[in-house]
């Protein structure tokens, strides 16, 4: 889970991006912080870069599925 401590720089916003599913080494969309949706762990990633590819972190595809991404925390800057 992402941590904040100065709740006056977030701001909820209900937006499409944040409920799309990316596949792993996938193009990143929008700047911010990326979650696996399987396993719960979290990584950043700038818009027009790949995001973290299958073996970037591992877990048991039998048992927990594959790895895959959605935007928990997008930057403002780049919020669409």
């Amino acid at each position: 889970m992402a941590y904040y401590k100065y709740p006056a720089y977030l701001n909820p916003k209900d937006h499409p991006a944040f409920d799309a599913i990316a596949e792993p080494g996938s193009l990143t969309q929008n700047s911010g912080i990326y979650r696996c949706v399987t396993c719960g762990y979290e990584c950043t990633s700038i818009e027009g870069a790949p995001l973290p590819p299958q073996y970037h972190h591992q877990h048991p595809a039998d048992r927990q599925g594959p790895v895959r991404w959605r935007l928990v925390v997008c930057s403002a800057h780049h919020a669409h």
